[in-house]
């Protein structure tokens, strides 16, 4: 037997109740039920679940306003389909506002009343049967992506690469919308489809939820990277992300990211049967995952270059120096081959032994002086004493600390967070493609738990046991980063 469509026609008065009702009852197709305004309840709404509301009402300004609210304001509720009539006062300035699908006079004919009740029937079929699509298509998921922690140049294109080499091994490739929080949560909502061949991306686009991803191959930013998830930390979470893995039949986990993220898959890894093929590629521009180069390292030292080299050019032109805290949480990666390419005169490093008096004398001896400083620089010590300085801020601090007259202007510069939003350059680009491919290779070969790796221009695999993610810079470097106190 057919399923009937469920009608709900919301009142006023009971003799607009039995008028509406006695045009649509007739119809085979149709199921009526009506309901007083002042008994619409989001509950009551859920367990009728109709596929059309009518409502009948002499003043519904704000009623619609609270109608819309109720029907959108949850897409897991299921009301976010269903398809509202407002019959009422043409001239209402609700119409405005456009809330309701279609809007019919009070006077309605009954012909214009059954007309636009199919318009929204097959509207709603429609619909349905795009979620129901939907549905299908992301309840058993083959290779998944996962992006998290802070934001760097080559996000978007390791991932359209990811893309096209497992397409066109006939690999079906999703991704979580919001890192371990869309793992989490776990609805159908927190997952996208990538697609990669055009004409694929045409036969799917009407499904929600499918995303192409050919224009990621050269853009900014992540357009799947979370906001880092604290609450993964804790053991339930992870479980719940395990569970939604396994759920889901997924195949194939590819986590993209920093150290956080590395650590975040790596426990994961201890819920998750060993079925189940999980791989990382580093995405950092403090390079903190040792024995590889990281997508986004490159980019990020030419554009912290730069800045540094536009400072050096205002501390020449006006004879003074400038702080500059620059990324770097463990090692100063950053900060340190930034400080080279741009020959700053000092690079300070989370782990750095200064000679603050020595500093600051050297300071004065010179006519204009530009400090790199790691945003990692004595973090723990600065938190503790709640000081709310920044690693240059904090620097500064301890030069005027050793009691030394500084003569010259001291400019302190905070983080430059716009670095991550750059253009990832052509190295990083050539990783990118390396690592993409790389790690399509691993999974066609049956392997699991590794990182593609590339390193003096070779390219091997490490093993999830032998990742580090303390990289060390190279001591000589540090030598090179000095040309304050040691000219």
């Amino acid at each position: 037997m057919k399923e009937k469509y469920k009608i709900l026609i919301i009142v006023d008065e009971n003799d607009n109740r039995n008028s509406y009702s006695n045009i649509l009852k007739n119809l085979p197709e149709f199921h009526v039920l009506t309901i007083k305004k002042d008994q619409v309840t989001f509950k009551k709404i859920i367990k009728i679940l109709p596929d059309i509301i009518i409502c009948v009402l002499d003043n519904y300004e704000i009623f619609e306003q609270e109608l819309h609210n109720l029907l959108k304001s949850d897409p897991q509720a299921g009301l976010t389909n269903i398809y509202l009539i407002i019959v009422g006062d043409q001239n209402n300035k609700a119409l405005e506002h456009n809330l309701a699908d279609e809007y019919l006079a009070k006077s309605v004919d009954p012909e214009e009343l059954l007309f636009n009740v199919k318009v929204g029937l097959k509207i709603i079929s429609r619909l349905k049967k795009t979620q129901i699509e939907a549905e299908n298509m992301f309840k058993e998921m083959d290779v998944l992506l996962i992006q998290e922690g802070g934001c760097a140049p080559g996000y978007n294109p390791v991932t359209a690469f990811i893309t096209y080499h497992l397409e066109s091994q006939g690999r079906r490739v999703y991704a979580t919308l919001e890192g371990f929080r869309s793992l989490v949560s776990g609805n159908t909502t927190d997952f996208l489809r990538l697609v990669y061949n055009p004409d694929l991306f045409k036969k799917l686009d009407y499904i929600p939820g499918v995303y192409h991803v050919a224009p990621l191959s050269e853009s900014r930013g992540a357009r799947l990277r979370g906001e880092r998830y604290r609450d993964f930390l804790k053991i339930e979470f992870q479980k719940k992300a395990a569970a939604n893995i396994k759920k889901r039949k997924v195949k194939v986990i590819i986590a993209i990211g920093g150290n956080g993220t590395f650590k975040g898959i790596q426990s994961l890894c201890e819920m998750l049967p060993t079925s189940i093929q999980v791989f990382f590629l580093p995405v950092t521009i403090d390079s903190d995952i040792a024995g590889t180069e990281c997508i986004g390292q490159h980019t990020g030292i030419e554009m912290g270059a730069e800045k540094i080299r536009c400072f050096m050019a205002d501390a020449r032109t006006h004879k003074r120096t400038y702080i500059v805290e620059m990324m770097g949480a463990q090692s100063g990666f950053h900060a340190l081959h930034s400080c080279l390419g741009s020959r700053a005169h000092l690079a300070v490093l989370p782990n750095s032994v200064i000679d603050h008096k020595k500093v600051a004398e050297a300071i004065n001896r010179r006519g204009e002086c530009v400090i790199v400083v790691a945003e990692g620089y004595k973090k723990e010590e600065r938190d503790a004493k709640k000081l709310g300085d920044n690693a240059a801020e904090y620097f500064y601090r301890e030069l005027l600390g050793t009691g030394a007259k500084i003569n010259r202007r001291v400019v302190c510069e905070p983080f430059s967070r716009d670095i991550r939003g750059a253009a990832p350059k052509n190295q990083d680009i050539s990783l990118c493609q390396r690592m993409a491919y790389n790690v399509t290779a691993y999974i066609k070969a049956g392997t699991s738990r590794l990182m593609p790796a590339v390193l003096a221009g070779k390219e091997h695999a490490i093993p999830f046991n032998e990742i580090r993610t303390d990289n060390r810079v190279e001591e000589n470097l540090l030598v090179l980063a000095n040309r304050l106190t040691r000219d």
